[in-house]
Protein backbone atom coordinates (compact mmCIF):
# COMPACT_ATOMS: atom_id res chain seq x y z
CA UNK A 1 0.00 0.00 0.00
CA UNK A 2 1.39 3.35 -0.83
CA UNK A 3 2.49 5.63 2.49
CA UNK A 4 0.13 8.82 2.87
CA UNK A 5 2.01 12.05 1.59
CA UNK A 6 1.77 14.50 4.40
CA UNK A 7 3.80 16.77 6.31
CA UNK A 8 3.24 17.13 10.42
CA UNK A 9 1.00 19.70 11.11
CA UNK A 10 3.12 23.18 12.19
CA UNK A 11 5.43 21.80 9.65
CA UNK A 12 6.02 23.14 5.96
CA UNK A 13 7.51 21.78 2.69
CA UNK A 14 9.30 25.01 0.69
CA UNK A 15 8.68 24.55 -2.61
CA UNK A 16 11.90 26.39 -4.86
CA UNK A 17 10.12 29.24 -5.46
CA UNK A 18 9.71 29.97 -1.49
CA UNK A 19 13.25 28.20 -1.08
CA UNK A 20 14.52 30.71 -3.40
CA UNK A 21 13.28 34.05 -1.63
CA UNK A 22 14.13 32.22 1.96
CA UNK A 23 17.82 31.75 0.77
CA UNK A 24 17.61 35.68 -0.55
CA UNK A 25 16.66 37.09 3.12
CA UNK A 26 19.49 34.65 4.38
CA UNK A 27 22.01 36.09 2.28
CA UNK A 28 21.12 39.74 2.96
CA UNK A 29 20.80 39.07 6.65
CA UNK A 30 24.06 37.25 6.64
CA UNK A 31 25.61 40.24 4.67
CA UNK A 32 24.73 42.79 7.41
CA UNK A 33 26.02 40.09 10.74
CA UNK A 34 29.06 40.63 9.48
CA UNK A 35 29.53 43.70 8.55
CA UNK A 36 29.17 44.45 12.18
CA UNK A 37 31.96 41.65 12.52
CA UNK A 38 29.04 39.15 13.88
CA UNK A 39 30.69 35.62 13.29
CA UNK A 40 29.12 32.23 12.12
CA UNK A 41 28.20 29.54 14.83
CA UNK A 42 25.86 26.29 14.69
CA UNK A 43 25.16 24.45 17.12
CA UNK A 44 23.58 20.43 17.76
CA UNK A 45 19.48 20.53 16.90
CA UNK A 46 18.80 17.92 19.46
CA UNK A 47 20.73 18.74 23.33
CA UNK A 48 20.03 17.35 26.55
CA UNK A 49 16.89 17.53 28.32
CA UNK A 50 18.72 19.47 31.26
CA UNK A 51 20.36 21.59 29.29
CA UNK A 52 16.93 23.07 27.92
CA UNK A 53 14.86 22.79 30.54
CA UNK A 54 13.99 25.80 33.02
CA UNK A 55 15.86 28.66 31.38
CA UNK A 56 12.14 29.85 29.38
CA UNK A 57 9.57 29.89 31.94
CA UNK A 58 7.48 27.42 33.02
CA UNK A 59 5.12 27.82 30.35
CA UNK A 60 7.20 27.60 27.15
CA UNK A 61 9.03 24.56 28.82
CA UNK A 62 6.15 22.86 28.30
CA UNK A 63 6.44 23.41 24.23
CA UNK A 64 9.84 22.04 24.19
CA UNK A 65 10.09 18.26 22.07
CA UNK A 66 11.16 16.20 24.41
CA UNK A 67 11.98 11.92 23.87
CA UNK A 68 14.05 9.63 25.07
CA UNK A 69 17.04 8.54 22.66
CA UNK A 70 18.11 5.15 21.82
CA UNK A 71 20.95 5.25 24.70
CA UNK A 72 18.13 6.24 27.08
CA UNK A 73 19.51 9.78 27.01
CA UNK A 74 16.55 12.49 27.80
CA UNK A 75 17.35 14.43 25.26
CA UNK A 76 15.52 17.81 23.06
CA UNK A 77 14.96 19.67 20.09
CA UNK A 78 16.65 23.35 20.60
CA UNK A 79 13.47 25.36 21.41
CA UNK A 80 16.06 28.91 20.79
CA UNK A 81 19.37 29.41 19.93
CA UNK A 82 20.38 31.37 22.73
CA UNK A 83 20.41 28.63 25.32
CA UNK A 84 22.61 26.47 23.19
CA UNK A 85 25.22 29.37 22.96
CA UNK A 86 24.75 29.89 26.53
CA UNK A 87 26.01 25.97 26.82
CA UNK A 88 28.78 27.10 23.94
CA UNK A 89 30.49 29.53 25.47
CA UNK A 90 30.19 27.82 29.44
CA UNK A 91 32.17 25.14 27.78
CA UNK A 92 34.72 26.92 25.59
CA UNK A 93 36.11 29.56 27.88
CA UNK A 94 39.12 30.26 25.26
CA UNK A 95 36.32 32.10 23.63
CA UNK A 96 38.13 35.64 23.16
CA UNK A 97 35.93 38.15 24.81
CA UNK A 98 33.24 39.51 23.74
CA UNK A 99 32.20 37.11 21.67
CA UNK A 100 29.99 38.24 18.97
CA UNK A 101 28.50 35.46 17.29
CA UNK A 102 25.35 34.87 14.44
CA UNK A 103 23.03 31.73 14.06
CA UNK A 104 20.84 30.73 11.16
CA UNK A 105 19.34 27.68 11.73
CA UNK A 106 15.88 26.00 12.64
CA UNK A 107 14.30 25.65 16.05
CA UNK A 108 11.66 23.06 17.56
CA UNK A 109 8.52 24.58 19.82
CA UNK A 110 5.10 22.45 20.36
CA UNK A 111 3.08 25.25 20.65
CA UNK A 112 -0.35 25.49 18.46
CA UNK A 113 -0.07 26.70 14.93
CA UNK A 114 -1.16 29.69 13.38
CA UNK A 115 -0.60 32.67 10.89
CA UNK A 116 3.10 33.44 11.55
CA UNK A 117 4.05 30.66 13.98
CA UNK A 118 4.82 27.04 13.16
CA UNK A 119 6.21 24.18 15.38
CA UNK A 120 9.33 24.38 13.53
CA UNK A 121 10.62 27.64 12.32
CA UNK A 122 14.28 28.94 11.86
CA UNK A 123 15.39 31.98 13.86
CA UNK A 124 18.36 34.29 12.34
CA UNK A 125 20.54 35.74 15.79
CA UNK A 126 23.00 37.73 16.76
CA UNK A 127 24.62 38.00 20.08
CA UNK A 128 27.12 39.66 22.32
CA UNK A 129 28.75 37.77 24.99
CA UNK A 130 31.12 39.46 27.49
CA UNK A 131 30.12 43.06 27.39
CA UNK A 132 27.86 44.75 29.92
CA UNK A 133 28.20 48.32 27.89
CA UNK A 134 24.84 49.25 26.59
CA UNK A 135 26.71 49.94 22.92
CA UNK A 136 26.45 46.19 23.08
CA UNK A 137 22.82 46.53 23.06
CA UNK A 138 22.66 49.45 20.95
CA UNK A 139 24.42 47.26 18.31
CA UNK A 140 22.22 44.25 18.30
CA UNK A 141 19.11 46.84 17.76
CA UNK A 142 21.06 48.55 15.12
CA UNK A 143 21.54 44.93 13.65
CA UNK A 144 18.10 44.37 13.58
CA UNK A 145 16.68 47.79 11.71
CA UNK A 146 19.69 47.46 8.94
CA UNK A 147 18.82 44.03 8.49
CA UNK A 148 15.32 45.03 7.93
CA UNK A 149 15.78 47.73 5.68
CA UNK A 150 18.03 45.95 3.40
CA UNK A 151 15.35 43.55 2.76
CA UNK A 152 13.43 46.01 2.06
CA UNK A 153 11.34 46.83 4.92
CA UNK A 154 10.00 50.80 5.33
CA UNK A 155 7.25 50.79 8.15
CA UNK A 156 8.45 49.02 11.10
CA UNK A 157 9.20 50.40 14.79
CA UNK A 158 11.60 48.70 17.91
CA UNK A 159 10.29 48.86 21.00
CA UNK A 160 12.88 49.22 23.72
CA UNK A 161 12.03 48.10 27.40
CA UNK A 162 14.32 47.18 30.47
CA UNK A 163 13.13 44.93 33.17
CA UNK A 164 15.01 46.31 35.66
CA UNK A 165 12.13 49.32 34.69
CA UNK A 166 9.37 47.08 35.08
CA UNK A 167 10.07 45.67 38.09
CA UNK A 168 10.74 49.36 39.77
CA UNK A 169 7.35 50.54 38.25
CA UNK A 170 5.38 47.94 39.95
CA UNK A 171 6.88 48.49 42.99
CA UNK A 172 6.41 51.80 42.50
CA UNK A 173 2.45 51.27 42.32
CA UNK A 174 2.69 49.47 45.26
CA UNK A 175 2.52 45.65 43.62
CA UNK A 176 3.61 43.06 46.02
CA UNK A 177 6.32 40.86 44.57
CA UNK A 178 3.91 37.88 44.21
CA UNK A 179 1.47 39.31 41.90
CA UNK A 180 4.62 41.02 39.91
CA UNK A 181 4.57 38.45 37.13
CA UNK A 182 0.64 38.86 36.72
CA UNK A 183 1.16 42.44 36.05
CA UNK A 184 3.61 42.03 33.61
CA UNK A 185 1.35 39.70 32.11
CA UNK A 186 -1.47 42.11 32.16
CA UNK A 187 0.15 45.23 30.32
CA UNK A 188 1.63 43.19 27.85
CA UNK A 189 -1.97 42.90 26.70
CA UNK A 190 -2.43 46.50 26.40
CA UNK A 191 -2.09 47.16 22.54
CA UNK A 192 -4.15 43.99 22.12
CA UNK A 193 -7.09 44.34 24.27
CA UNK A 194 -7.06 48.04 24.89
CA UNK A 195 -6.75 50.12 28.16
CA UNK A 196 -10.36 49.11 30.05
CA UNK A 197 -9.36 45.43 29.66
CA UNK A 198 -6.26 45.71 31.43
CA UNK A 199 -7.25 47.62 34.15
CA UNK A 200 -10.50 45.11 34.68
CA UNK A 201 -8.08 42.26 34.25
CA UNK A 202 -5.13 43.34 36.79
CA UNK A 203 -8.62 44.64 39.89
CA UNK A 204 -9.60 41.21 38.69
CA UNK A 205 -6.19 39.46 39.89
CA UNK A 206 -6.87 41.25 43.21
CA UNK A 207 -4.30 44.07 42.61
CA UNK A 208 -5.92 47.56 44.47
CA UNK A 209 -7.16 49.92 42.79
CA UNK A 210 -5.12 52.98 43.93
CA UNK A 211 -2.17 50.66 42.50
CA UNK A 212 -3.85 50.23 39.25
CA UNK A 213 -4.06 53.65 39.10
CA UNK A 214 -0.72 54.75 39.45
CA UNK A 215 0.54 51.73 36.84
CA UNK A 216 -2.00 53.06 34.36
CA UNK A 217 -0.11 56.52 35.24
CA UNK A 218 2.96 55.80 34.57
CA UNK A 219 1.87 52.94 31.15
CA UNK A 220 0.44 56.04 29.46
CA UNK A 221 3.40 58.78 29.66
CA UNK A 222 3.77 59.74 26.21
CA UNK A 223 6.74 61.51 23.90
CA UNK A 224 10.11 61.74 22.85
CA UNK A 225 12.13 58.74 24.46
CA UNK A 226 14.07 61.62 26.05
CA UNK A 227 11.02 63.17 27.94
CA UNK A 228 9.64 60.05 28.26
CA UNK A 229 12.99 58.71 30.69
CA UNK A 230 13.33 62.14 32.40
CA UNK A 231 9.47 61.50 33.80
CA UNK A 232 9.94 58.46 34.54
CA UNK A 233 13.28 58.98 36.64
CA UNK A 234 11.87 61.77 39.08
CA UNK A 235 9.04 58.82 39.37
CA UNK A 236 11.30 56.01 39.94
CA UNK A 237 14.42 58.40 42.28
CA UNK A 238 14.15 56.28 45.07
CA UNK A 239 14.26 52.88 43.64
CA UNK A 240 18.14 51.86 42.42
CA UNK A 241 17.58 49.38 40.12
CA UNK A 242 14.76 51.10 38.47
CA UNK A 243 17.18 54.13 37.84
CA UNK A 244 19.78 52.10 36.38
CA UNK A 245 17.48 50.59 34.23
CA UNK A 246 16.68 54.31 32.99
CA UNK A 247 19.97 55.46 32.80
CA UNK A 248 20.86 52.17 30.63
CA UNK A 249 17.85 53.20 28.28
CA UNK A 250 19.76 56.48 27.96
CA UNK A 251 22.11 55.38 26.99
CA UNK A 252 20.84 53.28 24.22
CA UNK A 253 18.50 56.17 22.88
CA UNK A 254 22.09 58.19 22.71
CA UNK A 255 23.44 55.10 21.19
CA UNK A 256 20.99 54.88 18.10
CA UNK A 257 21.35 58.27 17.90
CA UNK A 258 24.94 58.23 17.17
CA UNK A 259 24.42 54.96 15.03
CA UNK A 260 22.08 56.62 11.95
CA UNK A 261 18.89 54.66 13.19
CA UNK A 262 15.66 57.32 12.50
CA UNK A 263 13.63 58.16 15.78
CA UNK A 264 10.83 57.00 13.43
CA UNK A 265 11.98 53.29 13.82
CA UNK A 266 12.33 52.89 17.56
CA UNK A 267 10.12 54.08 20.69
CA UNK A 268 10.49 53.67 24.31
CA UNK A 269 7.11 51.36 25.72
CA UNK A 270 7.00 50.62 29.27
CA UNK A 271 4.03 48.35 27.83
CA UNK A 272 6.48 45.34 26.02
CA UNK A 273 7.36 42.79 28.25
CA UNK A 274 9.18 39.86 26.61
CA UNK A 275 7.94 36.50 27.29
CA UNK A 276 11.30 34.27 28.28
CA UNK A 277 12.27 34.75 32.36
CA UNK A 278 16.16 34.90 31.09
CA UNK A 279 15.89 38.41 30.29
CA UNK A 280 17.64 40.93 32.74
CA UNK A 281 17.84 44.43 31.91
CA UNK A 282 17.05 46.02 27.97
CA UNK A 283 13.96 44.07 26.33
CA UNK A 284 13.47 44.76 21.96
CA UNK A 285 10.53 43.78 20.28
CA UNK A 286 10.08 44.98 16.32
CA UNK A 287 6.55 45.03 14.56
CA UNK A 288 5.31 45.69 11.29
CA UNK A 289 2.16 48.26 10.87
CA UNK A 290 1.37 46.38 7.91
CA UNK A 291 0.01 43.62 8.11
CA UNK A 292 -0.65 42.48 11.43
CA UNK A 293 0.91 39.61 12.48
CA UNK A 294 3.03 40.10 15.51
CA UNK A 295 7.13 40.47 16.15
CA UNK A 296 9.08 39.32 13.94
CA UNK A 297 12.12 40.79 15.84
CA UNK A 298 12.89 40.54 19.44
CA UNK A 299 15.68 40.01 22.04
CA UNK A 300 17.32 41.77 24.84
CA UNK A 301 19.79 41.03 27.62
CA UNK A 302 20.54 37.65 29.97
CA UNK A 303 23.55 38.50 32.15
CA UNK A 304 22.30 35.58 34.28
CA UNK A 305 21.98 32.60 31.60
CA UNK A 306 25.15 31.72 30.80
CA UNK A 307 26.41 31.37 34.26
CA UNK A 308 23.96 28.32 34.51
CA UNK A 309 27.12 26.54 32.61
CA UNK A 310 29.84 27.92 34.47
CA UNK A 311 31.13 29.44 37.50
CA UNK A 312 30.86 33.08 36.72
CA UNK A 313 28.48 35.19 35.65
CA UNK A 314 29.11 36.51 32.38
CA UNK A 315 27.06 39.69 30.34
CA UNK A 316 25.41 38.94 27.18
CA UNK A 317 22.93 40.21 24.71
CA UNK A 318 21.52 39.41 22.04
CA UNK A 319 17.94 39.88 18.88
CA UNK A 320 16.50 36.94 16.87
CA UNK A 321 14.91 37.83 13.50
CA UNK A 322 12.18 35.44 12.92
CA UNK A 323 12.77 34.25 9.33
CA UNK A 324 9.16 32.90 9.15
CA UNK A 325 7.63 35.98 10.13
CA UNK A 326 9.59 38.13 7.76
CA UNK A 327 8.99 35.85 4.79
CA UNK A 328 5.39 35.89 5.42
CA UNK A 329 5.08 39.84 5.79
CA UNK A 330 7.11 40.29 2.08
CA UNK A 331 4.83 37.41 0.65
CA UNK A 332 1.41 40.14 2.19
CA UNK A 333 3.27 43.47 0.53
CA UNK A 334 4.12 41.96 -3.04
CA UNK A 335 2.01 43.85 -5.52
CA UNK A 336 -0.72 42.10 -6.65
CA UNK A 337 0.03 39.68 -9.17
CA UNK A 338 3.72 40.68 -9.69
CA UNK A 339 5.94 36.98 -9.66
CA UNK A 340 8.61 36.46 -7.32
CA UNK A 341 11.63 34.73 -8.51
CA UNK A 342 10.65 31.35 -9.77
CA UNK A 343 14.22 29.60 -10.22
CA UNK A 344 17.95 30.19 -9.35
CA UNK A 345 18.44 29.40 -13.14
CA UNK A 346 19.43 32.75 -15.93
CA UNK A 347 19.54 30.46 -19.54
CA UNK A 348 18.23 27.79 -20.63
CA UNK A 349 20.48 26.75 -23.80
CA UNK A 350 18.16 25.03 -25.96
CA UNK A 351 19.32 21.86 -27.88
CA UNK A 352 18.38 22.00 -32.18
CA UNK A 353 18.74 17.79 -32.69
CA UNK A 354 21.03 15.58 -32.09
CA UNK A 355 24.34 16.78 -34.27
CA UNK A 356 23.87 19.75 -32.02
CA UNK A 357 24.06 19.08 -28.85
CA UNK A 358 27.72 18.93 -28.39
CA UNK A 359 28.06 22.50 -28.63
CA UNK A 360 24.76 23.36 -26.49
CA UNK A 361 26.94 21.38 -23.62
CA UNK A 362 29.83 23.35 -24.69
CA UNK A 363 27.93 26.83 -24.60
CA UNK A 364 26.39 25.84 -21.13
CA UNK A 365 29.53 24.90 -19.51
CA UNK A 366 31.21 27.77 -20.87
CA UNK A 367 28.68 30.19 -19.17
CA UNK A 368 28.60 28.35 -16.20
CA UNK A 369 32.66 29.50 -16.30
CA UNK A 370 31.47 32.87 -16.12
CA UNK A 371 29.49 32.57 -13.46
CA UNK A 372 26.14 31.96 -15.29
CA UNK A 373 23.51 29.78 -13.63
CA UNK A 374 22.44 27.85 -16.69
CA UNK A 375 20.95 24.86 -17.78
CA UNK A 376 20.71 22.33 -20.68
CA UNK A 377 17.38 21.22 -21.69
CA UNK A 378 17.08 17.43 -21.05
CA UNK A 379 15.02 15.59 -23.63
CA UNK A 380 14.13 15.37 -27.33
CA UNK A 381 11.40 17.67 -27.60
CA UNK A 382 10.86 20.36 -30.34
CA UNK A 383 11.89 23.74 -29.87
CA UNK A 384 8.75 25.24 -29.26
CA UNK A 385 8.45 22.63 -26.13
CA UNK A 386 11.70 23.28 -24.78
CA UNK A 387 10.86 27.13 -24.56
CA UNK A 388 7.58 26.57 -22.83
CA UNK A 389 9.14 24.67 -20.23
CA UNK A 390 12.15 27.93 -19.92
CA UNK A 391 8.55 29.88 -19.37
CA UNK A 392 6.59 27.83 -17.43
CA UNK A 393 9.69 27.74 -14.78
CA UNK A 394 10.27 31.25 -14.76
CA UNK A 395 13.71 31.11 -16.68
CA UNK A 396 14.68 34.78 -17.94
CA UNK A 397 16.16 33.39 -21.34
CA UNK A 398 16.73 30.88 -23.81
CA UNK A 399 19.40 30.70 -25.87
CA UNK A 400 19.18 28.71 -29.63
CA UNK A 401 22.07 27.19 -31.17
CA UNK A 402 21.12 25.63 -34.24
CA UNK A 403 23.32 24.76 -37.37
CA UNK A 404 23.34 27.82 -39.00
CA UNK A 405 24.49 29.58 -35.41
CA UNK A 406 27.24 26.80 -34.95
CA UNK A 407 28.22 27.75 -38.92
CA UNK A 408 28.18 31.44 -38.10
CA UNK A 409 29.62 31.69 -34.37
CA UNK A 410 26.29 33.16 -33.16
CA UNK A 411 23.66 31.98 -30.95
CA UNK A 412 19.96 33.32 -30.66
CA UNK A 413 19.01 34.80 -27.30
CA UNK A 414 15.56 35.26 -26.70
CA UNK A 415 14.24 37.18 -23.39
CA UNK A 416 11.19 35.24 -22.83
CA UNK A 417 9.38 37.77 -20.28
CA UNK A 418 9.91 40.31 -22.83
CA UNK A 419 8.99 38.47 -26.04
CA UNK A 420 11.78 39.72 -28.18
CA UNK A 421 15.39 37.92 -29.68
CA UNK A 422 18.80 38.84 -30.56
CA UNK A 423 21.90 37.59 -32.32
CA UNK A 424 25.06 37.90 -30.21
CA UNK A 425 28.65 36.69 -31.38
CA UNK A 426 29.36 33.43 -29.59
CA UNK A 427 32.71 35.11 -27.77
CA UNK A 428 30.20 38.01 -26.42
CA UNK A 429 28.11 35.67 -25.01
CA UNK A 430 29.42 35.99 -21.25
CA UNK A 431 29.63 39.57 -21.50
CA UNK A 432 25.77 39.53 -22.74
CA UNK A 433 24.36 37.82 -20.00
CA UNK A 434 26.76 39.93 -17.16
CA UNK A 435 25.16 43.25 -18.86
CA UNK A 436 22.33 41.87 -18.83
CA UNK A 437 22.73 40.78 -14.92
CA UNK A 438 23.55 44.01 -13.98
CA UNK A 439 21.44 46.40 -16.16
Amino acid sequence: MPVEAQVLKGMRDFLPPRMILRQHVIDELRHVFELHGFEPLDTPAIEYAETLEGKFGDEADKLIYEFEDRGGRRVGLRYDLTVPLARVVGSHPELVKPFKRYQISPVWRGEKPAKGRYREFWQCDVDTVGSSSMLADAEVVTVGYESLRRIGFSKFRTKINNRKVLAAIAQYAGVSPEQAGLVYRAIDKLEKIGLEAVKAELVAANIEQRAVDRLMEILQTQGTPETVLSELASRLATYASGIEGVHELQEIVRYLEDSGVPREFYEIDFTMVRGLDYYTGPIFETTVEEPKIGSICGGGRYDGLVGMFTHRQVPATGISLGLERIIDVLESLREAGAPGVQTVTTVLVTVFDASTLRESLRLASELRFEGVNTEVFLGKDKLGSQLRYASRKGIPYAIIIGPDEIAQSTVVVKDLAKERQVTVERGDIAAFFHGAHTS
